[in-house]
């Protein structure tokens, strides 16, 4: 049986948003949106409907302009991520739940620096990374069978999709409704494989998602 976590990067977006919490809501299936601080200066209403869904909201940078990895400045790593969980307060998970910028899905040493990995474990940060990723942002039309493909090729998929203005998301139920047909179960729980930290803890060898080793 393969389970399959819903997830949701760089939004909240005014029109899609709405759209792809009406779908989960007719489907009965819980995500986590893991939102960009910026975009919660006059969309927090968005994520505030999320949570009282009983959807999860989680820290995806403030910008989502540079993998952290990338980001040489001091004070730039640290701050995208205090920024993004101050405009979060009162709907962030208790478990502060992180996603890092991975620059198209790339699961590699560019996610982190030291700095944002001191951070993350300074503030009992947990970071989420994922194992599918169908590429909807570039295949708008087609990712829902590129996403059925890699989600049953894992035991428990972690699927990275995205709340923006592409036209993606008008084929979430379609996705939903064949995944179930094939078996799937949805849950929200993250599979372990995908959780990095746990609280600040390390629950993976992080080495291989730093630039500099920890």
């Amino acid at each position: 049986m393969t389970m399959i976590t819903l997830s949701f990067d760089n939004g909240p977006d005014p029109d899609v948003t709405p759209q792809v919490l009406d779908t989960l809501r007719r489907h009965d299936v819980k995500a986590t949106f893991f939102v960009v601080g910026d975009k919660l200066r006059d969309r927090r209403a968005l994520s505030e409907r999320a949570h009282a869904e009983g959807h999860w909201i989680g820290n995806h940078t403030y910008n989502h302009l540079v993998p952290l990895g990338l980001t040489a400045e001091r004070g730039v790593a640290a701050a995208e991520i205090a920024r993004t969980e101050e405009r979060i307060v009162g709907l962030a998970h208790e478990r502060r739940f992180f996603r890092p910028f991975g620059g198209g899905g790339q699961l590699d040493r560019r996610l982190l620096n030291r700095e944002a990995f001191d951070h993350l474990r300074q503030g009992g940060y947990t970071c989420v990374l994922w194992n599918v990723v169908p590429e909807d942002w570039a295949y708008p039309s087609s990712w829902v069978e590129r996403a059925l493909k890699l989600c049953f090729a894992e035991e428990h998929a972690l699927l990275v999709l995205h709340d923006l203005p592409t036209g993606a998301m008008d084929n979430l139920g379609r996705f939903l409704l064949a995944a179930r047909d094939r078996g799937a179960v949805f849950t929200q729980d993250f599979p372990q494989s995908c959780v990095l930290m746990e609280r600040g803890r390390p629950a993976l060898p992080v080495e291989t998602y730093l630039t500099e080793a920890a």
